[in-house]
């Protein structure tokens, strides 16, 4: 994989006419001092980059121009000013009208046609740097990009001189359409600031999807009206005995409309038949029993099951489900079904075939990890693998076996894109069950061949989750996937040929002042450069 990217960088940059002087020491943010930052810096790297010619100066009468746009690429101008004006003290006027100089945005028109729903194009030269892309989620991707290529917001102290875009030509477009990023409401309670400021995280690097894990045995983070107790009661604590919390149909519907802004489509996941004790504890008649557990704080796995025989649990089902998917226009809903350990085999089958048609009967795509492939995975079935490198031959062949049979994955290789594992053992956060996982080891894997037999066009995309046993705060969250998310989106975005640890590192070292600028707490790991303070 290194020899691969180091072959396309030299050929990179003799295309680019940029010499190896055009790449910055590790650390430079670029941007400053009239220094403009190679057009292929950026993170997740660029599909296809071409350089040269001058670079395009910004200056205090720049606009951002929106020609004849529409209103979403109206909108998603008006976010790139309120972006830039902190970052660089300009006051960026956004307008409709035509002109030669500024920083362009133009939705559809010719050459948009190859990009795709995501892709975009970024030209630099002359007096003006055009974005451009088929849909708007295209458009909002190369807003994020030009970011990475002007000051960290918040640094225009540190600005001496004119801001420059490096001349050239960026065409982009995702390698996956499913880079997901999922967040534990439920050992933790985070509230909906706290959720969009991590959508907001989520968004620079061209994640588009949120995975909230609603529901486990320590807490129920959802109110539905046909269960209330679900929330009222299973929601009412979490790990350690806090108080807990859930979401209102109102604050959901906040964080699928904030999200979606940023062009993420929320996945919401109700775990079952275990991970239940939130559920069980909150109506009895859930229960094989009749009588209800209490209220759990722990962090053991494995020991709750909704009584698969029971009519009622599959009311139960067909409640929660129908009410979730009204509440949320993506297509997928995720049905857990993980650590059933005591759910028995032909239970769990029988409960799987149960509730999988639930799912497709309220119009969404069932998604669970992985051991629904020891099931029977309906058509159209999407398997989120978190296993890991040492896991079993007969599960991984399981796995598989299911992909080449039309079950589509996601990978999140427990050893390689849980945030939550420690990095290493003095990491004051997080699990190790998985094995320490560092910066190089979460980034340098090809999701197209990590699963042996399974078809590279099987793999829909990669995820990374952060389970939040030992997390409660947003400063826990970041410090936990910064700086290891950004690899992961990578992953998901750029082409196989661009990924080499090496010239990622130094990318990823240039993102450490971003992050100070924006507040974010990262581990600054010692396999980064990062740039002194």
């Amino acid at each position: 994989m290194r020899r691969r990217r180091l072959l396309f960088s030299l050929l990179l940059v003799a295309a680019a006419g940029l010499g190896t002087a055009a790449v910055p020491p590790p650390g430079a943010s670029g941007a400053a001092g009239g220094e403009a930052t190679p057009l292929d810096r950026v993170i997740p790297a660029p599909a296809s980059v071409r350089g040269g010619g001058a670079p395009v100066t910004l200056g205090a009468r720049t606009p951002i121009r929106v020609p004849g746009g529409s209103g979403e690429a109206r909108r998603i101008a008006g976010h790139l000013a309120a972006l830039l004006r902190p970052a660089t003290g300009l006051a960026f006027p956004v307008t409709t009208k035509s002109g030669r100089d500024g920083i362009v945005l133009r939705l559809g028109g010719s050459g948009t046609g190859g990009l795709g729903a995501e892709g975009y194009r970024l030209t630099s030269g002359g007096r003006a740097v055009t974005l451009s892309a088929a849909r708007p989620a295209g458009l909002f991707h190369a807003v994020q990009t030009l970011r990475q290529l002007l000051p960290p917001a918040g640094r225009q102290g540190t600005r001496s001189g004119p801001l420059r875009i490096a001349g050239g030509t960026i065409t982009d477009s995702p390698r996956y359409s499913y880079r997901g990023a999922m967040l534990d409401v439920s050992r933790h309670f985070f509230t909906v600031a706290q959720v969009k400021r991590y959508i907001d995280q989520l968004a620079m690097y061209k994640i588009n999807k949120l995975h909230l894990h609603l529901s486990d045995d320590q807490g129920w983070r959802i109110a539905l009206a046909s269960w209330p107790r679900l929330a009222t009661y299973g929601g009412s604590t979490q790990v350690g005995g806090g108080k807990g919390g859930y979401y209102t149909k109102d604050d959901y519907r906040e964080i699928v409309r904030y999200a979606a802004d940023r062009y993420l489509t929320v996945v919401p996941e109700i775990d079952m038949p275990g991970h239940t004790n939130a559920a069980l504890a909150s109506y009895a008649e859930l229960n094989c029993n009749g009588q209800a557990p209490p209220l759990y704080t722990g962090t053991n796995v494995g020991f709750s099951s909704l009584c698969v025989p029971k009519k009622a649990t599959y009311d139960f089902v067909d409640d929660v489900i129908r009410e979730l998917a009204a509440l949320t226009p993506g297509r997928y809903l995720h049905i857990g079904g993980d650590e059933a350990h005591s759910t028995g085999h032909a239970d769990y089958v029988a409960f799987m075939d149960k509730v999988q048609p639930v799912v497709a009967k309220y119009g969404k795509t069932v998604i669970g990890w992985h051991q629904l492939t020891g099931a029977h995975p309906a058509k159209g079935a999407v398997a989120q693998y978190w296993g890991y490198d040492k896991t079993g031959t007969a599960e991984r062949t399981q796995v598989a076996d299911a992909a080449r049979n039309g079950t589509r994955l996601i990978l999140s290789p427990a050893d390689r894109a849980y945030l939550d594992m420690k990095y290493d053992k003095d990491t004051p956060l997080g699990l190790n069950w998985a094995g320490y996982v560092g910066v190089e080891r979460s980034y340098d894997w090809d999701p197209g061949r990590y699963l042996d037999g399974a078809p590279a066009d099987s793999v829909l995309g990669v995820e990374a989750p952060l389970w939040s046993e030992t997390l409660s705060t947003s400063a826990h969250i970041e410090y936990m996937a910064f700086p290891r998310l950004p690899g992961i989106a990578e992953l998901g975005w750029s082409p196989a040929a661009t990924h080499d640890w090496d010239d990622y590192k130094v990318r990823l070292a240039a993102q450490g002042p971003r992050w100070d600028a924006l507040g974010i707490g990262y581990y600054r790991s010692p396999e980064v450069p990062w740039p002194a303070r």
